[in-house]
């Protein structure tokens, strides 16, 4: 690698696990259309291009020297320069799973709860969601409200999107918080009221299939979280 007077003159950082090297980069180059047009990677989506929408969502992670531990953080690739990520390794949806090979847990939860629907929102869910379990394998409910935050969607409504969430969560009270904080549960057929004012063993029971619900999706049958399998952070 050759030096500057000021530092180096090559760029140098890591997508979905392959080295990417620039001679001379433009430090008005954002990651975005980086991604897009020079590595053809177009999942990563361009929405609002102010960082409001999360459409363009992708995982970075870089090496803590002072705690010795990688830290994992979701970014807005609208935004972020692509000088500012030397030696940061990038994760796009593309690096987490494909059709071709396999696809991750988080996409397959998402895809079987019907979280999407035009789903021009749903690779920056999913890189929302991924970058959170990176972190933190069993979140709380709190957690996955926090990390979506930044994550807009016209179409769902979101509650399929954390119906798809919530089954990575921790905390016997996580079927209960999802069908309060949601706005379109069903309705009682038998009196009209609305899922949102019935007790809490009726809120339970319908959304275990035992009242007017009927459940959508087994979580027995999917794919299990395997932290094992995920990708290891370049280190050279």
């Amino acid at each position: 690698m050759s030096f500057a007077l000021n530092g180096p003159s090559e760029l140098l950082f890591y997508v979905n696990g392959r080295k990417v090297t620039e001679k001379n980069a433009d430090p008005e180059t954002m990651l975005l259309p980086y991604l897009r047009k020079k590595l053809h990677l177009t999942g990563t989506k361009y929405g609002c291009g102010g960082g409001g929408c999360g459409a363009c969502t992708v995982m970075i992670s870089r090496f803590d020297p002072g705690t010795k531990k990688i830290r994992h953080y979701s970014a807005n690739a609208c935004l972020l320069p692509i000088c500012s990520l030397f030696g940061a390794a990038v994760t796009t949806v593309e690096g987490i799973g494909n059709t071709k090979t396999r696809i991750h847990p988080v996409q397959e939860r998402i895809a079987k709860c019907h979280g999407t629907q035009c789903g021009f929102c749903s690779p920056g869910m999913v890189m929302s969601l991924y970058s959170l379990l990176r972190n933190i394998p069993k979140p709380s409910m709190d957690q996955l409200m926090e990390a979506l935050g930044g994550n807009l969607c016209r179409c769902t409504g979101y509650r399929p999107i954390v119906d798809a969430c919530k089954t990575f969560c921790k905390g016997k009270n996580r079927d209960l918080a999802v069908l309060l904080w949601a706005t379109d549960c069903c309705q009682s057929k038998e009196n009209g009221i609305h899922c949102l004012v019935q007790e809490e063993s009726e809120l339970l029971d319908s959304e275990q299939g035992n009242g007017t619900c009927e459940k959508l999706f087994q979580e027995e049958e999917f794919l299990p979280l395997d932290p094992t399998q995920e990708f290891i952070f370049p280190l050279n």
